[in-house]
């Protein structure tokens, strides 16, 4: 039965420190072994600076890389960022003035290997660097996404996915969410990382993962060897049903076996947490499907007041849905995805997923009465 550990923290790095040694400890940190190399593997989404709770904060990373040096094995920090360059990121993150004079690599995910990722994907191409590790230390942020509800334990994985392999992923996958994820799932279990510590002091409310998000205090860390666990306490945590998740679902559904998890810690109360709203992308008759789709479903829009046009947006889109034409972008609803890439690479903050003028009163009109 897999074990989740959470505890009150502060980014006062005395306190945090200690804490963040402590979870590692009961989770079985010294199988970390001296002169083995272990990736630490944080959120490393976008440039942002840690108030912003886009990426993991630098003093959990920190700690991370000074668990490591006591276990006198070698941290090595790799991502394969979505957006902007594996440097900048740790720059404007403070990430490397928290590490400045600890003995430290960094290493983007380059290179890759296929995978065996099971029905339907047959193989994945995951980073050769994260299979090839000794020890895999996993540190999400709990975040949401306006495309999966949250950003947590498993999804943190698919950053082992190399650069624009991930867009094409998202366009495979298109706007099946529960096959995405099935793929998350299946690249977790191919990574297998061997600890995972969610930074959830300062989180991210609304709609996440990237600029549009709205930062929250939580206050905790939570550690488990199993992230798909360490997911499902987050959700009852934040009010929800782990099943409503569906990296969770997908989860138990391939092992069906699996217990809950044995929480060890005192969950606090988190109330009235901002969820996005997260609705079906397929609905109706087949003919009809994308005339509903475009005209009643969820869908990103930009505010043109904060629109930089900077091109992020249409060079990572993976269905090609959205061109600039003067002064603005505009998307092709017939192609979009619905993956909200758009929004997470957006340096501006300027797109954010809208719900359309029928669908508002779609959802008015099929409510329940009280």
């Amino acid at each position: 039965m897999p074990q989740v550990i959470l505890r009150k923290a502060t980014y006062d790095y005395r306190t945090l420190k200690r804490v963040f040694f402590d979870i590692m400890d009961a989770l079985g940190g010294s199988r970390i072994e001296k002169n083995s190399r272990v990736v630490i593997k944080p959120n490393l989404l976008a440039p942002a600076p840690p108030g912003s709770a886009i990426v993991t904060h630098p003093l959990v990373v920190r700690a991370a890389v000074e668990y490591v040096l006591e276990r006198r094995a070698f941290p090595v920090i790799s991502d394969s960022p979505a957006m902007g360059s594996f440097e900048k990121i740790l720059k404007v993150s403070g990430i490397m003035d928290a590490l400045n004079g600890l003995d430290v690599g960094y290493r983007e995910f380059e290179r890759s290997l296929p995978v065996s990722a099971g029905a339907p994907f047959h193989t994945v191409e995951v980073a050769e660097d994260a299979l090839n590790a000794g020890v895999i230390i996993n540190l999400p942020k709990l975040k949401t996404h306006a495309q999966m509800l949250l950003t947590l334990g498993v999804k943190n994985i698919f950053g082992c996915v190399v650069g624009l392999r991930k867009p094409e992923w998202h366009f495979r996958t298109g706007i099946d969410r529960e096959m995405f994820a099935r793929l998350l799932v299946q690249i977790y279990k191919a990574v297998s990382p061997s600890f995972t510590v969610l930074d959830g002091i300062l989180a991210m409310e609304g709609q996440g993962p990237g600029k549009s998000g709205i930062p929250r205090e939580i206050g905790v860390l939570m550690g488990s060897n199993d992230a798909v666990a360490l997911d499902a306490a987050v959700c009852r945590m934040l009010g929800i049903e782990p099943e409503e998740l569906l990296t969770c679902r997908v989860a138990k559904e391939l092992a069906p076996d699996g217990g809950d998890a044995v929480i060890d810690g005192e969950v606090p109360a988190v109330g009235d947490f901002k969820f996005p709203v997260v609705g079906s992308l397929v609905f109706g008759p087949r003919p009809l499907q994308s005339m509903l789709r475009r005209h009643f479903v969820q869908r990103p829009e930009s505010d043109a007041a904060n629109c930089a046009l900077c091109g992020e947006c249409w060079k990572y889109c993976p269905a090609k849905a959205i061109r600039c034409k003067g002064r603005r972008i505009y998307f092709d609803y017939d192609k979009c995805i619905r993956c909200y890439c758009c929004i997470e690479v957006c340096p501006h903050g300027a797109l954010r997923a809208v719900d359309t003028l029928p669908g508002k009163l779609l959802r008015k009109v099929l409510r329940p009465f009280p």
